[in-house]
Formats: C-alpha cells, structure tokens, sequence
C-alpha cells in the first residue's frame, strides 16, 4: 500500500509532465497543494466518478483555477472519464484539459475558474443552493438533501474584492457545509506577498462569522484530516483551513514566483523527481498508487446508499419527490407552455402604458408563484428594479427557507453567487440591479457565458431617460458591452408584451444567460397582431409595415421605439413609406434564417435609420454604408430626463429631417 505522500506525489507527477509536454502551465499550485488534494479527495470526499451528475456528490470548485492540473490528476487518479492521453494534450486544442478548468459537469468539473476570486464566490451559491433546497425538501424523516462544498484559493483569490462580497454573506447566511482550503504560500506573479497582502486573513473571516482553522502545516497529512474533520463538525457557518504551503513544493524552486507560470524544465522536473522520491517514467503511475486512488466502488457505495434513502422518501413524499428531481434536471413545468402563454397574455389583455421595470415586475407577479424554482434578488434596489412580488419570501438567514435573496450593495458578489446557484442545480436565479452598474458585475456575466448557464439579471433605470441622478447612472455603453459578449442574450423590450415575451425566453434559454434592460420611464403599450407577438421571440421583428416596398427601414429598441412609431406616423403623413422594426434581441435575431431576417431587413432597402439612446457604432451592422444613427457620442446629464433626450437629439424632428435625408441621398 502506498504512503500517503506518495498518493500526492502522483498529483505532482502528472502535473510537471504535462506542464512540461505543453511548455505552458502552472506547476508551482498542483505541487504545493497535492498533501491538501490528497487529505480532501481521499479521505471524506464523497463523490462517484461513474456518475458525475450525481445529486446528493459533494462539490469542489478549484477557485485559484490556474491550477488546474491539480484538478485533472484527481479526476484521472480518481476514475473519472479523463484518460492519460487527456493528460498528455494539456493545454492542446481539442483536448479535455484546457489551461484553465472550463465547465464540463460530465466530466466532474463544476465550474469554469480561472478568474481570481470567482470561484469562492459562486462556492457560496453552491452552498446557499444545497441549503436552501434543503429546507425545501428534506424531512423529520428523510434526509435527501446533504452534501458539502469544497473550494482550494490562494493569496490572488483573497485579494481580489469579489471574495470579499461573497464571503460576508457566506458568514451572513451561516453556511456552514461551505469548507474552504485556503493554500497560503506567501507567494504570487510579482514576489512574495508581504508589500502587498499581509492582512490578517484569519481576523477577517472571524469577522465575516467563519470558523477559521490553522494555520496546518499544508504538507502534514494528519493536521490537514483533523482540521477537515473540525470544519465538517461545525455546521452552523463556513469554515476557513488555512494551510501553510511551499509553492512549488520538492522542486528547486520551490517558494519563489518563479514556479508560479513556467513549466520547470528537464533539469527542474529530474531535480524534483529525486526530492520527491518518484523515479517513474513520465506520465506513468504505478498500479498500487491507481488502486489507493480509485474512488468507483466508494462512490457506486455512497450513491447507493442514497438511492436507497431517496427510494424511501419518494414513496413516503412522491409530489416532493418527482419535484425535487424535476428541478435538479433544469426542466421547466410540465404545464410550461400554459403558463407562458398565461403571462404574455396577461400584459396583452392589461395593454398598460408603463415602465418596462414595471412591467417586468408584472410578468414576476404572474411566473413566481408558478415557477418555485425561480430565486429572486437584488444588489439593494428591490423597490427599483421591481424583483420582489407579493409571492416572494425574503430568505430566512438561519433557516434558508424564502425565494428572495437580499444580497446588498455587492453587484459582482451577487452575480457570482447566482452563478453557483444556478451551476449546483435547482433554481434559476434572477436578481436586479441598475444597468450602469452591470460594469461591476461584467466579469461573473462573462463566465456565466463562457459556461452557459440560465441565469437572469434585470438591469432597469436603462438609459438617459433616468435623467437627474446624471452620467454616473446613466448607462451608455453598457448595452454595446453586453451585446458583443457571445452567448448571452440582451433583451431591451418596448413595452410590457415585448417585456413579457423577453422573460419566457429567457427562462427557455436552457445554455445562456440572459439580460432584460428596462426602463424607468413610462412606455407608450404598443398594439400588435398574433403574428406580431408571435415574432417577439424571434429577436427582431416588423412592428410597424407600409404598402409595398419601404423608402426606409427604423429601427429602434426599448424606449426609443414610441420615437420610431411617431416618425414613422409623420413620413406616412407625407405620403412616404415607412417600416419600423423593434428589435428587442438582437443576438436572438441574428441568430435567425437568412430568410426571415431578409423579410425584416431587406437589402433592397438601403435608407436605414437606427434610433437608441446609447452608443452608436455597435448599429452599423444594421444600417450599413448607407444608413445612420440617432444614438449617445458622449456621456448623459442631469437633468429631467425628457429634458436630457431633447438636448441630445431624441426627438421626432430630428429622426424625421436624418429620415428624410437618408430617403433623399438613395
């Protein structure tokens, strides 16, 4: 049998070979924290590399993520479907192993890391999700829901300002199944840390209402068992083990930077192979170190003895049950189509001239209480941005009963945190902020992306129209940032059916995220046929057609829609043709058939004018050479905000002489 160190060697092993096979890489984070790897993984971990998808496994999410070779040596070691070749092509195209971890839960990888400080902090929505569906689902009797989360960061992590968010609210929440190993080697890219981080680290997470643990020495296997078995026996808030670590750990450059980025070379590699102990040809483990890994028959056990568990429970609860296992699967109602069909028509049947915020808020009122996997927020602004209805439950902070999270003034935390409670399973997350502030939350929208996980961020107070609270709040750029992210869908809705229709997509959206911009102003209701409203979902649809072929074709989304309907309404007046297009979502637009997208826009029509209050340049994929913009060249001001959209051009007379001129010149 062999030694404990040698299990962790293994990890070592395979992470400067294929680190060194790439020429690329990050060895000095796998070999400082394999001991840690080793006590986790091998000694409480419950997980079934047979089945990664697995309801009631524990989750590890690798927060300092560029350690990632740590990750798929336990995958392999531990019998997942990541074979040695996998380990081999590190970092090669194609291959399973990326250079950062990227999210694969068939594979037993939870999250995409890579950004420091992200991963500890949709660690916590990990937790907050099992707890929660704990107090929605388990019983006196019937214990189903009841796993850990895990997560390894190091010094970066705990820099980066996200973990700090998320981690006060981890200690807020008392969240006490979220274990977090904390690798502290004193060392990052620039040097050792001691110019830069040398906070109390421990008084901290006191602070935040953690256990904290340690400092363990990081290499001694049986301080690492006796502070897991600490952090595991307190289930009233989070635990911190912090572990004393050499970067690097057996190599000649072990506790320097320089082993944090750069592979350790022949020489560095058969230096450390002679410290360690390991004389094994390269990527080449002994069969008795695969055999004290293997964790298949512990984890077909422990899945067993919980189908078991679970067998009992159905029987004694099955509407719980067939509800809990619906909603760990991501499917929808089965009588979905009803309820959506419910909601639109619902703002159909009202036709209110409101705000988008308003009528989203409205749209809420009709899904949450038929949608109970549906978890509410906001970063403080719940009166604002209308996320809380009246079948909303603010979360309990001892018991985790409630659908709505207050997460405070914490936008980045907030989003990471929905990441993790839609990536653990069973909720869709939503929560609201102002769109001005997506900037602080942009990061966590992009791994929500790159992932492709339904979760929905309500961004009102859209545009200049907020007026006095001035340029601070007045989002002009951040339609065309969110809108070149690939993978996520940006509804920016007219009215309250437009608004509508944009939350049953993006509740539909299964593989990508979704943002609704919506106003704080009033919005003229805007009636339409079946077809009309049929076509929402398409992205980008006629709204408002002429006789035969148009001189020009509008073009406008959100708020300035009403404006492209009233000049539209002029230039019919003067006995020219006139098409207004909406175009709610353009990323689901341009996803359609070359077909229907000629029908909107057809390119005999080359007089095209773009209205939207918000940066320009992004429109002239749609208004070509020819066209022209009426849209934001600088910041907004404060004043009222009918005041602000007059000055800046927002009006009737100005699209209708650029309309005019267009119409002229072709």
């Amino acid at each position: 049998m062999p030694t404990r160190r040698q299990c962790a060697n293994a990890i070592r092993a395979l992470a400067m070979d294929a680190i060194e096979k790439a020429r690329s890489g990050h060895p000095g984070a796998p070999l400082g924290m394999a001991d840690m790897a080793e006590a986790l993984w091998r000694h409480g971990f419950r997980h079934n590399p047979a089945n990664p998808l697995w309801f009631n496994r524990d989750r590890f999410i690798l927060s300092n993520g560029h350690a990632s070779m740590l990750l798929y040596a336990l995958l392999h070691l531990t019998g997942y479907d990541l074979p040695m070749d996998e380990i081999r092509n590190f970092r090669q195209w194609g291959a399973k192993t990326a250079g950062h971890p990227e999210y694969e839960p068939h594979l037993g990888i939870e999250m995409t890391t890579g950004p420091l400080g992200q991963g500890i902090a949709s660690a916590v929505g990990f937790a907050l999700a099992e707890s929660m569906l704990a107090a929605q689902f388990n019983t006196p009797e019937h214990t189903v829901v009841d796993h850990h989360t895990y997560a390894f960061l190091g010094d970066g992590c705990l820099m980066e300002g996200v973990s700090h968010e998320a981690c006060s609210l981890a200690g807020t929440w008392g969240l006490g199944k979220l274990i977090v190993m904390y690798d502290a080697n004193g060392i990052s890219i620039d040097g050792k840390i001691d110019g830069w981080f040398n906070e109390d680290v421990a008084a901290r997470y006191r602070a935040y209402n953690w256990q904290v643990i340690g400092p363990v020495d990081g290499h001694d296997a049986a301080a690492l068992d006796k502070a897991l078995a600490e952090a595991r026996s307190d289930t009233s808030r989070p635990s911190l083990i912090i572990c004393h670590t050499h970067i690097g750990f057996g190599s000649p450059k072990a506790d320097s930077a320089s082993c944090h980025g750069s592979p350790l070379g022949e020489e560095g590699i058969a230096a450390t192979r002679d410290a360690l102990g390991w004389h094994e040809a390269p990527f080449t483990i002994p069969q008795d170190i695969y055999t004290a890994w293997n964790a298949h028959d512990a984890g077909k056990a422990a899945e067993a003895a919980w189908n078991t568990r679970f067998d009992a429970y159905a029987k004694a609860h099955p509407q719980l049950a067939a509800e809990l296992t619906r909603r760990m699967q991501g499917e929808l109602p089965a009588d979905w189509a009803a309820i959506a069909a419910g909601a639109l028509q619902d703002a159909i049947s009202k036709g209110e001239s409101i705000a988008t915020r308003v009528a989203s808020k409205k749209t809420l009122e009709y899904l949450v209480p038929r949608l109970p996997e549906l978890a509410g927020g906001s970063a403080d602004l719940t009166g604002s941005v209308g996320t809380l209805t009246s079948s909303s439950v603010h979360m309990d902070v001892k018991e985790h009963t409630g659908n709505y999270i207050s997460y405070g003034v914490r936008e980045f935390g907030m989003s990471a945190i929905m990441n993790g409670l839609a990536l653990h399973g069973g909720f869709i997350p939503y929560a609201g902020t102002f769109l001005a502030f997506a900037d602080q939350a942009k990061n966590a929208l992009r791994l929500a992306s790159i992932m492709g996980i339904r979760v929905i961020w309500v961004l009102t107070h859209d545009s200049i129209g907020v007026g006095e609270d001035g340029p601070t709040h007045q989002p002009v750029e951040q339609l065309g940032m969110l809108r070149l992210m690939p993978n996520f869908n940006l509804w920016r809705p007219c009215d309250a059916v437009e608004t509508a229709a944009a939350w049953i997509c993006a509740l539909e959206s299964v593989h990508t995220p979704s943002g609704l911009s919506l106003s704080r102003q009033n919005l003229p209701f805007c009636p339409r046929s079946e077809a009309q409203v049929a076509a929402i979902a398409r992205g980008g649809y006629v709204l408002r057609d002429c006789q035969g072929t148009p001189e020009i074709i509008i073009m406008a989304t959100g708020s300035e829609v009403g404006l492209a309907l009233e000049t539209a309404e002029q230039l019919a007046a003067d006995g020219r043709k006139a098409r207004v297009v909406s175009m709610p979502c353009a990323e689901v637009f341009d996803a359609q058939s070359a077909e229907y997208k000629e029908s909107v826009l057809p390119r005999a029509v080359r007089a095209r004018l773009a209205i939207e209050a918000a940066a320009s340049d992004w429109w002239s994929k749609y208004v070509g050479l020819d066209g022209a913009v009426i849209g934001m060249e600088g910041f907004g001001a404060s004043a009222p905000g009918k005041v602000v959209f007059e000055r800046l051009g927002f009006t009737v007379a100005n699209a209708l002489e650029k309309a005019r001129t267009l119409m002229g010149r072709i």
